[in-house]
């Protein structure tokens, strides 16, 4: 069983290395992880059966708009941390009656339940499927959360080889993954007498609850953006507070004779990114400029620990507010001119042509930056536009929408 046990392993050390991925992204190691990682991912995004293992299902590029999407991004840095502690709690217990020859690490969390490093791993699986909502991570942490199963199944079958009874009445007595009353109330659900046919019908629930809870959420999500509409262009805004400016701007920005020339050539629907001029994640909306390719940037940690600790900061408040906890999305010019927006415009091809609110951020649209404009919004003036690449500031690499 050792071979298989060492790929159930590397499949687990994969995946928390694919959800890690914005860790590595914004790390100079990023060219090295997509050299490698991203052809899988553009090969998913190829064919409509995988392209939606490569979109996101919540909020990442704005503040999330309501209270509900901020507590689930809350609880994704809870569990992503205690879940982690727990795993190293848990390890250092384990290694240190191992060394010091101790015998089975029966006391702590183990006391309750038999596997609580797994139940560790798991919980920081969820915390992680939150911070990187990729579906792709969402759908792995259920293949693992399998894996897991079969790795626990394995270790007891050897333990019980090797410690007989002890280990028997140690089973008896504890839950697996829970406490044993947790457990006997979960197994209710399915009053089947068959323990192997019962296990495989949750772990199919638990597959089709975690992907299809994602959907739900996407599904959530996207009928909750601030967004703005009129026509064929429709305004997002990366602050919730900035659709009021929307409702009362975006109409005359539109009818500037700069803004109205660069959208004369981009024909269909056009979605436009509405946000603080030094808003720290543009690059992955398009390349606006190297100093938004966060990966050449010398603050990794920083992003890290803001992203896990202080999950809206960097979203509220821009680049500065980031690392000084100074900014409040305010340019000023020192000519009184006021507060200055960038507008990223993006053309929007979708399969049925015309597009409604759900379409526009549908797994299957193309989304194509066009130009950028900086925009003073009190005074209505033009700070500068330019025409953008094709690409984000990660080049092909699939990004959050929203």
């Amino acid at each position: 069983m050792k071979q298989p046990k060492a790929v159930f392993r590397g499949v687990i050390i994969l995946y928390f290395v694919i959800g890690l991925e914005i860790l590595i992204m914004i790390s100079p190691a990023a060219g090295f992880f997509y050299a490698a990682f991203n052809p899988a991912l553009l090969s998913l995004a190829q064919s409509p059966v995988t392209r939606w293992l490569t979109a996101f299902f919540l909020p990442h590029m704005i503040s999330p708009p309501d209270v509900f999407l901020k507590i689930v991004r809350v609880a994704g840095s809870v569990l992503f941390v205690v879940g982690g502690a727990g795993f190293l709690l848990c390890a250092g217990q384990v290694y240190y009656h191992k060394f010091a020859g101790k015998g089975v690490a029966l006391g702590g969390l183990y006391s309750r339940i038999r596997h609580p490093q797994y139940l560790g791993l798991g919980l920081a699986g969820i915390g992680l499927s939150i911070l990187w909502p990729r579906f792709l991570v969402v759908a792995l942490w259920a293949v693992m959360a399998t894996l897991y199963y079969l790795l626990a199944k394995d270790e007891e079958r050897r333990m019980l080889g090797q410690f007989g009874e002890e280990y028997r009445r140690y089973m008896d007595r504890t839950g697996m993954f829970l406490t044993r009353g947790a457990e006997a109330a979960v197994g209710s659900l399915l009053p089947i007498c068959n323990t192997a046919i019962r296990a495989v019908l949750l772990l199919l629930f638990l597959f089709a609850g975690t992907v299809g809870g994602a959907f739900a959420l996407r599904a959530y999500t996207v009928s909750h953006l601030p967004l703005w509409s009129d026509g064929a262009v429709s305004a997002l805004a990366i602050l919730p507070d900035d659709l009021t400016i929307l409702d009362h701007r975006m109409g005359s920005i539109l009818e500037m004779p700069e803004i109205k020339a660069h959208m004369g050539g981009t024909p269909g629907e056009i979605l436009v990114y509405f946000m603080p001029k030094d808003y720290v994640m543009q690059g992955m909306i398009a390349d606006t400029g190297g100093e938004w390719q966060l990966y050449k940037r010398h603050h990794t940690f920083a992003m890290i620990g803001d992203w896990i600790f202080h999950p809206f900061r960097h979203l509220e408040g821009g680049h500065s507010a980031m690392h000084h906890g100074t900014d409040d999305g305010m340019e000023n010019h020192g000519d009184g001119n006021g507060m200055v927006r960038r507008m990223i415009f993006l053309r929007v091809e979708t399969p049925s042509g015309r597009a409604n609110r759900t379409d526009i951020f549908g797994i299957n649209v193309r989304r194509s930056p066009v130009f950028v404009a900086d925009v003073d919004i009190h005074n209505l003036v033009l700070r500068d536009v330019r025409d953008l690449p094709p690409e984000t500031g990660w080049g092909r690499v699939p990004t959050p929408i929203f």
